[in-house]
């Protein structure tokens, strides 16, 4: 059986906080006692607040380029100024659409850059990715192991768009404690024909399950 269950009064996180001990204080609020096999979702937004990758666009000055990719999209030239400076390519950009591959190799919206729910006191600010996603949680999936007997793997999530397709859903951004990927290629399928090419996203399955706990907006 699998049980999904979403952690409360966390509170606003920032750059001062030690988020092992908030994360470890939630879940002893709720009684939970990690059991072998569990995972704790993370999701992006409060580790990048975590990591300090607040940015003040005041602060960004935008190049000429900057400037000429954000008249074809629509949108500020200083947060278009931090998508580039983010990303390793423009993939699309028209009118209020830019995809980049971040320097992480992600594709995705706006290098993932976000603007929402920053915190009453962060307006006019953007909040970046971690600089590697699975550093971050090899890190708190460390400090979870100096509180923990067994201790949880970690997954941090974000939401992602999908090509030709209307919504977002939560993928893995970065993994410790459990495999990202379950090789099965050269397995016999249940008729006994070799598998080629499948390879089991473990990790966006797990990430994807929890947003069905921590919704969106």
């Amino acid at each position: 059986m699998i049980e999904i269950v979403a952690l409360t009064g966390i509170g606003e996180v920032t750059p001062a906080c030690d988020l092992a001990a908030v994360l470890a204080h939630a879940m002893n609020a709720l009684g939970l006692v990690p059991r072998p096999g569990d995972v704790l979702v993370v999701t992006q937004k409060i580790v990048s607040k975590s990591e300090g990758r607040m940015v003040a666009l005041d602060a960004v000055i935008p190049d000429a380029e900057d400037e000429a990719l954000a008249a074809q999209v629509r949108k500020d030239p200083r947060l278009v100024a931090l998508v580039r400076r983010e990303s390793a390519a423009v993939v699309r950009a028209v009118p209020n659409v830019l995809i980049t591959r971040h320097r992480t190799g992600h594709v995705m919206a706006n290098a993932g850059i976000d603007q929402s729910n920053l915190g009453p006191d962060r307006l006019g600010h953007a909040l970046l990715l971690p600089e590697d996603g699975d550093a971050s949680a090899r890190r708190l999936y460390a400090a979870l192991a100096e509180r923990f007997d067994p201790v949880p793997a970690v997954v941090i999530s974000d939401s992602f768009g999908r090509p030709w397709r209307y919504g977002v859903v939560n993928v893995a951004i970065g993994a410790a404690g459990l495999p990202a990927l379950i090789d099965r290629r050269g397995e016999p399928d249940r008729d006994g024909r070799r598998l080629e090419v499948t390879q089991v996203a473990l990790a966006d399955m797990i990430a994807s399950a929890a947003g069905l706990a921590t919704g969106e907006g």
